[in-house]
């Protein structure tokens, strides 16, 4: 059993209605371009809606206007969600990366915690790029080289912000709690590593 489902939530979920002159504001901006509304990280980012204007901007850009061809991009976030098995996170962008390319067999490898074996060559490039960048917090000659092969100094910067971007969407998901929309399965079973 969950031992946060016995408790009241840390944020309770907020509704458009409850939300004051500047929440609201970015809660519509919101809601125009999220598949779970004012939920996930946005009910958190609602809370502070100065910062959540500006992180609400980043993931504009990081989502919408990046260097890095959307398939990848989505790649590099399922990449984080898997490792801090990020529910809302795998949650929402599973499918994203699916509809933009991303074949089935590697989001189903990355799942399970595996290096996906079929991958193309920029597909290899963003995932051991933001592997290593993530879990030695360095990248190496190699594994930089690897990347420069494929990606220009740009995609090279905005795949580093992406995965960045999603660490600190994983840690406020985290820090709430928060979970998918009720009656929805949750993608990590419980002890699943």
């Amino acid at each position: 059993m969950n031992p946060t489902a016995a408790r009241p939530p840390r944020f309770p979920q907020l509704t458009m209605e409850q939300l004051d002159a500047t929440q609201k504001a970015l809660g519509e901006q919101i809601v125009k371009v999220s598949s779970i509304g004012i939920g996930g990280p946005y009910n958190s980012m609602l809370r502070s809606p100065v910062l959540g204007q500006r992180l609400f901007d980043l993931f504009h850009y990081l989502r919408w206007e990046t260097s890095v061809p959307l398939n990848l991009n989505e790649f590099a976030i399922l990449i984080i969600a898997r490792q801090w098995r990020s529910q809302v996170e795998w949650y929402a962008h599973a499918p994203l990366a699916q509809k933009a390319g991303l074949s089935a067999g590697i989001i189903a490898e990355l799942k399970a915690g595996k290096r996906p074996l079929d991958m193309a060559e920029d597909e290899a490039a963003v995932y051991d790029f933001v592997t290593e960048l993530t879990t030695a917090r360095k990248v190496s000659d190699e594994t930089y080289a690897q990347a420069k092969r494929v990606f220009s100094d740009q995609q090279i910067v905005d795949l580093t912000a992406v995965a960045g971007n999603y660490i600190m969407v994983a840690m406020l998901l985290a820090m709430s709690e928060a979970s998918v929309p009720p009656g929805k399965e949750p993608p990590f079973g419980e002890g699943e590593a």
